[in-house]
């Protein structure tokens, strides 16, 4: 069982401004005129932050590939959308959970995928706490909120004919041995959890309940953090409206599922008040994830784009099967769109956090954002390799613009978990052992 660490020393991180309003704390991002960073200009002086997305069924491994290092690094077909960030890329092959090999199909290859635990068949669930919750348990006591845990699709119940629960299909970030996170998939629920909106302040906007304090500031920053600022606020703006829309769709599914005498978990969508367009969704929930890295609501988020056994349908990339069913003829050209789509998150979520300045770097230099899947290809259920791909270096602890490829070496150099204890180490939060790995990843 993996121990949550009891004592986290964290590098000191100056004070952030903070626009108090009714019912509201606002983290700002780091301005260079504000008294409050003149002293957090170096990489180390800011917040380290992990993301983990995730895609249930593997990919097309015709097209996941990359080659070279740095400025020469060519992508295959599916990674093309990281081409303008591939200075900050590492492409990672060969590491698995051998724990997760050889217990059968989807939900026995996705059940400790963040921990490297031996999972439990039938009624009682049983895994191990994730690094994502490892993480949220130390440095997340630094923050409002520990962790964000999202997801693009409801979860599932009931059991796989392995005799595994789908509980292991559905999450991957698991708080203890026997409970995942709850996930969210509503934005509204998300941004309310941001900006601490409840009871009659559901209908203020956060902005507008901010606005004189905004207007004070201005009169105490360059002219250059005033652009910045606006810039901020406008983006704030600008999801805010986007989430609204959706809250509404939201709470016309509740008064719909009531009349029904059933709930909005249980209905399909759009019924459920959740997009038909996936694409809409999976936006918003980057989106939200980017301002709570930029304004330290968190550093520490979740989300899975396409749980394992998803029947999410794509008719814009024109697959006209739901997506497991794609997936066991994972080397089709519509399994590549639906791969190259969700990779295509993980690139829209990296870039909005490299244009978010912090110091003389961005937001996503001082981030670790990693892409990963249960197996490598759909068609055979193998999962003795994964797809993996980090984004972002950590405040200069982790060298990026490389490929590195462990499959020549053997299992014991092969583990995720050793992969997820040199992230720790480089968040500052140490553990002699994690899952089944005591030792390091070799190179990183």
């Amino acid at each position: 069982m993996n121990k949550i660490p009891r004592s986290y020393t964290s590098p000191r991180i100056s004070r952030r401004t903070v626009l108090r309003g009714a019912g509201v704390a606002m983290s700002l991002p780091w301005m260079e005129s504000l008294p409050a960073f003149a002293d957090t200009k170096t990489p180390q002086a800011f917040p380290k932050r992990f993301g983990v997305m995730f895609m249930g069924t593997g990919i097309n491994e015709d097209h996941w590939s990359a080659t070279g290092q740095g400025a020469d690094m060519k992508f295959g077909k599916t990674l093309e959308s990281l081409e303008p960030l591939k200075a900050k890329v590492n492409v990672i092959d060969g590491l698995f959970v051998k724990a997760l090999t050889g217990q059968g199909i989807h939900p026995a290859q996705t059940g400790s995928l963040l921990s490297g635990a031996k999972i439990s068949k039938g009624a009682i669930i049983h895994s191990g706490v994730s690094v994502d919750q490892m993480l949220a348990a130390t440095i997340g006591q630094e923050t409002p909120l520990q962790s964000l845990v999202l997801a693009g699709e409801q979860p599932m119940t009931g059991y796989h004919e392995t005799n595994f629960s789908l509980a292991y299909s559905s999450h991957i970030s698991w708080q203890t041995p026997d409970s995942p996170v709850p996930v969210e998939v509503y934005p509204a629920l998300a941004w309310d959890a941001l900006f601490e909106n409840r009871g009659s302040l559901l209908n203020l906007s956060v902005l507008d309940r901010v606005k004189d304090r905004a207007e004070a500031l201005t009169k105490k920053i360059s002219s250059g953090d005033k652009y910045k600022l606006d810039e901020y606020l406008t983006s704030v703006r600008e999801v805010e409206k986007r989430v609204d829309g959706m809250r509404k769709s939201m709470e016309a599914a509740k008064d719909a599922a009531k009349g029904k005498n059933t709930s909005i978990h249980m209905m399909e969508r759009p019924a459920n008040g959740l997009p038909e367009d996936q694409r809409e969704h999976a936006r918003l929930l980057c989106d939200i994830i980017a301002i709570a890295f930029q304004t330290d609501k968190t550093r520490v988020a979740s989300l899975v784009l396409a749980r394992d056994l998803s029947a999410m349908i794509y008719p814009w990339l024109k697959v006209m099967d739901g997506h497991h069913a794609a997936s066991h003829d994972n080397l089709s050209a519509a399994y590549e769109r639906i791969s190259a789509f969700h990779l295509g998150q993980l690139s829209y979520l990296a870039t909005k956090l490299d244009a978010m300045k912090e110091g003389e770097g961005t937001v996503l230099d001082n981030s670790c954002l990693m892409f990963l899947s249960n197996m490598w290809a759909g068609r055979k259920h193998d999962n003795r390799r994964l797809p993996l791909v980090t984004v972002g270096g950590l405040g200069g602890e982790l060298k990026t613009g490389r490929t590195l490829s462990y499959l020549d070496a053997p299992d014991e150099e092969r583990k995720m978990c050793s992969l997820y204890l040199s992230i720790m180490d480089k968040m500052g939060v140490k553990l002699d052992k994690f899952g089944d790995s005591d030792t390091r990843l070799k190179n990183l």
